[in-house]
């Protein structure tokens, strides 16, 4: 495989639009935990705890999937600076590493897109939104 320097540089535009997504879900569950917080009195202890722990994990699987796509960048940037360096095996080690990286990240993604649709069951499951469709 012969890889050129620029064929790095392709997924750098990739990468930071994987970062403004990944971004905008932080900031929407933290607006969820505020929210949640505001209305701590309203709801049912089992409800709450369930939504927590729910909140929780996905939180900390964003973390990781912001973690292994800094990883990925940082190998595609070492890839880069390699073959510059005229180091072609390690510039193709390093930016299968990036992309062996940024698969791993875009799998905690959609572990955390399904888990997402959980929160919103148990959302569904405090209102009372079943009682509406049976009617």
């Amino acid at each position: 495989m012969h890889l050129n320097i620029t064929d790095p540089a392709i997924m750098f535009s990739g990468i930071s639009l994987l970062f403004l997504a990944y971004t905008n879900r932080y900031l929407a569950l933290a607006s969820v935990v505020r929210s949640l917080n505001k209305e701590f009195k309203n709801q049912d202890e089992k409800n709450r705890v369930r939504q927590i722990k729910n909140l929780h994990l996905r939180i900390n699987l964003i973390k990781y999937m912001q973690a292994f796509g800094v990883v990925s960048f940082l190998f595609c940037v070492l890839a880069m600076m390699m073959l510059f360096w005229q180091q072609e095996s390690l510039g193709e080690i390093c930016f299968i590493m990036s992309l062996i990286t940024m698969v791993v990240s875009l799998l905690i993604s959609l572990v955390e897109i399904l888990k997402s649709g959980e929160s919103l069951k148990i959302e569904f499951e405090r209102t009372n939104v079943r009682d509406l469709w049976d009617k």
